[in-house]
């Protein structure tokens, strides 16, 4: 099991820093900032405003940028842990890639809540209530991108470029990597899970994996994943053979006619059994499943269906 550790900044240079959140579970996601000349950006907002306002505070006093310095915040994705504290940052331009834009008001807090109150009963309803009970939804109000782009696009902070990179859709629709070739720092988003096992929404597996390639080929030294310690290339290659792996396990079950409920019981989990949440392997397992029947990309997940499923492989009767 990863080793535990409290919400912490860590300074990387002299101009990024990571705030990094244990215990890397559901929602627990990490964010950063880069300043200089008087400017910073902040890449990502947490999943409420208690934990964006505690993220804040611990950058301002940690790492000497207070929030009204923050002139542009970066959403790598569209996942209401990535963005549902942008509300906090009114004085900030809100960058993301147009995909992200589209599919964020898709599922608004609000309508989290009233999901999980319709699995009452279930075990997906423990399971969600206990993953998801550190956090309030309750007065957060979406503040979409204000700027959107395509392919990429570059901020400047001070003289120094930071390079904002389309590499989806991987783990979801709109995967953006933020660069910083003075550092050589990337902040990586959901496309790179450290000794986590990560959930992939839109997406293929060749596309996750072209993104995980995309990294590879940037000349950055560090990554900051959005979930998990920081670590260097070894941690995007590790997470590449890891998507390698459920694939073609799921493919040799998959043609097998194994049932995906059958399936997700079968494959040994080998040298990834200690990452942890293993059980959410369901949802990788069911994008394969999909990919393998010839389903678009963007297909909409049975999330209700498959977080029963998880919630029946984390606690077995």
């Amino acid at each position: 099991m990863a080793e535990r550790m409290e919400p912490r900044v860590e300074r990387l240079s002299e101009r990024v820093a990571a705030y990094l959140q244990p215990p890397w579970g559901l929602g627990l996601s990490n964010a950063g900032v880069v300043a200089g000349g008087g400017e910073a950006v902040l890449v990502d907002t947490l999943f409420d405003l208690a934990h964006t306002r505690a993220m804040l505070g611990m950058l301002a006093e940690r790492a000497g940028v207070a929030a009204d310095r923050i002139g542009w915040v970066v959403n790598t994705h569209h996942n209401g842990d990535h963005c549902w504290g942008n509300q906090l940052l009114p004085g900030a331009k809100v960058v993301a890639h147009r995909r992200c834009r589209e599919f964020m008001p898709v599922l608004p807090p609000q309508i989290l809540g009233g999901m999980i109150s319709s699995l009452e009963g279930t075990r997906a309803a423990s399971y969600l209530k206990s993953a998801l009970s550190p956090f309030d939804f309750s007065q957060i109000e979406l503040r979409l991108p204000t700027v959107v782009f395509d392919d990429a696009l570059t901020l400047f902070v001070g003289d120094d470029p930071l390079e904002l990179i389309y590499v989806g859709p991987a783990h979801t629709a709109g995967d953006i990597v933020a660069y910083f070739p003075r550092d050589r720092i990337v902040f990586a988003g959901d496309v790179v899970f450290r000794l986590c096992t990560p959930i992939g929404w839109e997406g293929t597996f060749g596309k996750w994996i072209g993104a995980l390639d995309r990294i590879l080929s940037i000349e950055a030294d560090t990554i900051v994943p959005g979930h998990g310690p920081i670590c260097g290339r070894e941690g995007v290659e590790e997470m590449r053979s890891y998507l390698g792996f459920v694939f073609e396990e799921s493919r040799r079950l998959f043609e097998a006619g194994v049932p995906l409920g059958e399936a997700v019981r079968r494959i040994d989990p080998g040298p990834y059994g200690s990452w942890s949440e293993p059980e959410r392997v369901v949802f990788n397992v069911a994008r394969a499943y999909r990919e393998l029947n010839g389903e678009p990309w963007d297909q909409p997940v049975d999330f209700l269906a498959l977080a029963e499923l998880m919630a029946e492989l984390a606690q077995p009767s």
